[in-house]
């Protein structure tokens, strides 16, 4: 792809584009609000296919497990949703994380990835919103080189280019995976969790004026949050993070009006908790202000209908 190309698929897309969703969904409570975020936006996405992703926390006893346990996860927030024809369309993910930078690791998910992006191209791209780690992108690339030339991925991972480290769940889980990536020549948008998109809080004041009681789906959210949040900070004040949704409202961020971003060299995650910079890298793009109020507001009043 050249740099022209690169750029130019940097830009927000414009007109109702060809997306999939690669989640970690039974690790949080917030993937559940991107995926409804994801299904509740026809005018501008055509959802085509659901990934699931590993993770391995205390919800989940291995890799594997978490990502059995998120793809049962898609399937609930589906039916919620009422978006059960989309259940064929969902595919388990990988059940280790990559072994080196150069063996991927055979899933469904992966395989479908490949085989959905040859109906692409760099004029006309498969946008792919991760979640999580990035274990079922990376392996596809390393199955296909040539899909970096037919997709745009937008990835919640990371920490802000200026922090100390890049201790970050979604990236040291698999940061083989991450290095990959970065380094396929793809048009990467980086939403880093720590340092930028963790301004991305609800409140449970907000989450029972709002979505209680307003329809199926927008109580199941709320309720989740609620309690997981209560499982922590019972009778303290608290906010809770739901930063997955900022990786959808990149491609619906018109005029930027959700977030500000800038084009970088690519960056270089290393093992070591860091990263390493080139100015002769390609150019990502990277996420580094959210506006909060905005993109809750429109997430809210998507999930109201």
């Amino acid at each position: 792809m050249t740099q022209q190309q690169l750029i130019k698929n940097l830009q927000v897309p414009q007109g109702i584009v060809d997306v999939v969703l690669d989640t970690d969904a039974y690790n949080e409570i917030d993937d559940q609000f991107a995926i409804a975020y994801m299904l509740l936006s026809p005018e501008r996405l055509r959802v085509k296919q659901l990934y699931a992703a590993p993770f391995h926390n205390k919800k989940s006893t291995s890799p594997e497990d978490g990502m059995e346990r998120s793809y049962n996860e898609i399937l609930k927030v589906l039916d919620l949703a009422g978006r059960g024809e989309l259940k064929e369309q969902t595919y388990r993910g990988s059940r280790t994380y990559l072994p080196s930078e150069t063996e991927p690791v055979e899933s469904p998910a992966a395989r479908a990835l490949v085989e959905l992006s040859k109906n692409y191209s760099a004029d006309n791209p498969l946008y792919v919103v991760a979640i999580g780690a990035i274990t079922n992108v990376a392996s596809a690339v390393l199955m296909d080189p040539t899909i970096a030339d037919r997709i745009v991925l937008s990835w919640l991972g990371g920490t802000s280019h200026d922090m100390p480290n890049n201790r970050e769940f979604n990236l040291r889980q698999d940061i083989a995976a991450a290095r990959v990536v970065f380094a396929s020549g793809m048009p990467v948008v980086q939403l880093p969790c720590r340092g930028v998109v963790d301004a991305f809080t609800v409140s449970g004041a907000e989450l029972e004026k709002w979505l209680i009681g307003k329809n199926p789906l927008a109580d199941y959210l709320a309720r989740n949050t609620i309690a997981e949040a209560e499982s922590y900070a019972a009778g303290r004040p608290w906010t809770r993070v739901i930063w997955d949704v900022t990786a959808v409202a990149w491609l619906l961020n018109d005029g930027e009006r959700f977030m500000a971003t800038r084009l970088v060299p690519a960056v270089i995650p290393q093992y070591d908790d860091h990263y390493s910079f080139d100015a002769n890298r390609h150019f990502m793009r990277y996420v580094y202000w959210i506006n909060r109020d905005g993109l809750m507001n429109e997430l809210f009043k998507k999930l109201l209908g």
